[in-house]
């Protein structure tokens, strides 16, 4: 919501009659507005990314400004403890519910306030078409490097790695070394045993093979 920061200083001397100095000191706190206390009064969309990584307790907050639109701020002297939410404020939560380290189960009231939709994984045309996006990657090379990952994924039957990320990472690699995408590259062949070996676990031998028989489908 904000915090206080900093103090606001003010100092008036009256000296109206030259014998009579009169001096008055004011000294006062200044709040600084956060992300939300921003978004609820300016009326912007709010984006609270992985947001069951934060404790339970500190998102009670949203609680009264998603069901009652009001947003209950700490006491202050120098301003309203209520602010009244802006009509267009909106407000988007994402989480990742497959993954189980460093976050917290979400209290059932903020979930009440929430319409959740689930996000499946994207195809292999609108990865592709990522990659190109963000890395600059030829349509042939990204969609090649998209094909290696999903098999070895599907192959191996891991559910969660190698993701759209790992594609990334290789495709960033190669398009910043310029390394040609093929199964005579011993570069490339490197760079995708680097990247997705690791995601096999303890079944590292046996996705080596299975890497190794993908990047051979390649062509040279």
């Amino acid at each position: 919501m904000g915090g206080r920061t900093g103090f606001t200083h003010r100092r008036v001397v009256d000296n109206f009659i030259h014998s009579v100095v009169k001096t008055e000191e004011d000294v006062q706190q200044r709040w600084v507005d956060a992300r939300l206390t921003l978004a609820c009064r300016e009326g912007f969309t709010l984006i609270y990314d992985e947001f069951n990584r934060s404790r339970p307790e500190a998102n009670n907050a949203l609680l009264s400004a998603l069901e009652e639109r009001l947003l209950v701020l700490p006491p202050d002297s120098n301003r309203s403890e209520y602010l009244r939410v802006h009509p267009q404020f909106r407000a988007i939560f994402t989480s990742n519910p497959e993954e189980y380290t460093g976050v917290h189960k979400a209290q059932d009231a903020l979930l009440d306030r929430m319409i959740t939709i689930d996000i499946g994984e994207p195809d292999i045309e609108t990865e592709k078409e990522i990659l190109t996006a963000r890395i600059g990657l030829s349509a042939p090379d990204a969609l090649k490097i998209v094909h290696i990952v999903r098999a070895f994924r599907r192959k191996l039957d891991l559910t969660r790695h190698p993701s759209l990320r790992s594609c990334l990472m290789i495709g960033r690699i190669v398009k910043e070394h310029e390394l040609a995408v093929s199964k005579d590259n011993a570069d490339f062949r490197a760079l995708c045993a680097d990247v997705l070996l690791p995601r096999a676990g303890k079944r590292y031998e046996e996705g080596a093979q299975v890497l190794n028989y993908l990047l051979d489908q390649l062509p040279g």
